[in-house]
């Protein structure tokens, strides 16, 4: 158990993400303001894509390093289909689980045309996680 622990801290060390356009993009200046610096907030507006097994959640990646849409390829990957496109929508802090919560308030903020996620996926309960947010507060 302990092994795990830390195998878990040294993947999120790595989470910081793969970008396809460089800085995070896809609001405004104002925006970018109200939602404070990278790793605050309370708050975060969440898509993402969820395979249970890896090697599908990895196809989903090398589509988005295409520069295929985030949202569609959560559309064609994700086995999420409580929501479209992979929106979670707002979520707070404690309501994901721990891996989960870590990556999102981790990220930066990105936009469809340019977004920033997670490399590697994150592993939960649930399957494996491609993370991108798009809002915070």
């Amino acid at each position: 158990m302990l092994e795990l622990s830390v195998n878990t801290k040294v993947q999120f060390k790595r989470v910081p993400v793969i970008s396809k356009g460089g800085a995070a993009s896809g609001c405004d200046t104002a925006d970018k303001k109200a939602q404070g610096p990278k790793g605050g907030g309370n708050a975060v507006k969440v898509r993402h894509i969820l395979c249970e097994k890896h090697g599908k959640i990895m196809e989903a990646m090398e589509k988005l390093k295409s520069g295929m849409r985030f949202n569609e390829v959560a559309t064609q990957y994700s086995e999420d289909k409580a929501r479209q496109g992979g929106d979670l929508g707002w979520m707070t802090r404690g309501s994901m689980v721990g891996p989960f919560q870590e990556a999102a308030f981790a990220l930066p903020v990105s936009g469809m045309d340019k977004p920033v996620f997670t490399d590697p996926p994150v592993k939960t309960k649930f399957g494996y996680h491609i993370i991108m947010v798009e809002g915070r507060k």
